[in-house]
C-alpha cells in the first residue's frame, strides 16, 4: 500500500513538473504559437462545454477501437502461431518487420486509392501501426518460453494443448500484454495520423482547424487530450494485466 501511494505521488510530481514547465515556456514565450498551460486548459474546458470534444472523439474512436480490436485478436493469434511454428515464423515475420519499419505517411496515399477516404482506410492505418508490435512481441514471448518448462510438461505426459495453455501462454503472458500496450499506443498514433492525412475528422479536425485560424490554445488542448486519453487507456490495460497475473499466480500456487 505504501509503495502504491509513493508511486502515485511520484506520478503527480512528474505531472506538476511537466505542466509547470509548459506554463513557464508559454509565458516567456518560446514561440508566439505556444500558449500557456492555463490558456490550453481554458480552451479544453470550452471545447468540453460546447460538446465539440465529445463529438470529435465519437468520430476518432471508431477507427481506433475497430483497428485495435482487429490488431489484438489477429496479432495475438498470429504471434502464437509464429512462436510455435518455425516455418510459419520464417514465412510471416518478415512481413510484419517491413510493416513496422515502412514509412506510414508514404503508404497512406496507396490506402486512399484502394479504399477511399472513409472508415476502412483509417482502420487499415491503425492496424498497420498496431499489429506488427503485437505480433512480433507475442511471437518472441512464445518462442522464448524456457525449454526446461516445456520439457517438464512433456515429462508429466502433458498433451501439446496442455503445454500451450498451461505452460507457454502463462510464461509468455507478461510480454504479450506489454506488446498489447505498445500496440494500443501505436494505434492512437495511427488514428490521429489518419485523421490528419486522409480526412480531417474528429480530433484531427480540431487540430487542423485550430491551426488554420491560429487558435493555438485549442490546438494544444486537442493534442493534450489525445495524450491524456492514451495514458488513461494504458493505465486501464495495466490494471487488467495486474489483475490477470495475480489470478494466474494464485492458480499456479494452488496447482
Amino acid at each position: 500500500m505504501l509503495a502504491r501511494h509513493r508511486a502515485n505521488l511520484l506520478k503527480l510530481c512528474s505531472a506538476l513538473i511537466v505542466f509547470g514547465a509548459w506554463e513557464i515556456a508559454g509565458r516567456i514565450p518560446v514561440s508566439f504559437a505556444f500558449p500557456t498551460f492555463l490558456e490550453s486548459c481554458a480552451a479544453f474546458w470550452a471545447l468540453l462545454i460546447d460538446g465539440t470534444m465529445f463529438v470529435a472523439y465519437l468520430e476518432t474512436l471508431k477507427p481506433l477501437v475497430i483497428g485495435v480490436f482487429i490488431s489484438a485478436v489477429l496479432g495475438i493469434g498470429l504471434g502464437l502461431w509464429i512462436g510455435l511454428s518455425r516455418a510459419f515464423d520464417w514465412l510471416v515475420s518478415p512481413i510484419f518487420v517491413v510493416m513496422q519499419t515502412a514509412p506510414l505517411a508514404a503508404l497512406i496515399p496507396l490506402l486512399v486509392m484502394a479504399y477511399g477516404i472513409g472508415l476502412t482506410s483509417k482502420v487499415f492505418v491503425v492496424c498497420i501501426m498496431a499489429m506488427p508490435v503485437i505480433v512480433l512481441n507475442t511471437g518472441g514471448a512464445v518462442r522464448n518460453t524456457p525449454a526446461s518448462l516445456i520439457e517438464m510438461g512433456k515429462a508429466f505426459l502433458g498433451s501439446r494443448r496442455d503445454v500451450i495453455l498451461k505452460i507457454i501462454l502463462p510464461s509468455a503472458f507478461p510480454i504479450i500484454f506489454a506488446g498489447l500496450r505498445l500496440g494500443v499506443s501505436a494505434g492512437f498514433i495511427g488514428a490521429i495520423l489518419a485523421e490528419l492525412k486522409i480526412t480531417p475528422t474528429g480530433v484531427g479536425d480540431i487540430i487542423t482547424y485550430s491551426r488554420s485560424i491560429a487558435d493555438y490554445p485549442s490546438m494544444y488542448a486537442a493534442i493534450a487530450s489525445i495524450i491524456i486519453l492514451a495514458v488513461l487507456f494504458l493505465n486501464v490495460l495495466e490494471r487488467i494485466e495486474n489483475h490477470l497475473l495475480r489470478g494466474s499466480r494464485k492458480s499456479l500456487a494452488a496447482d
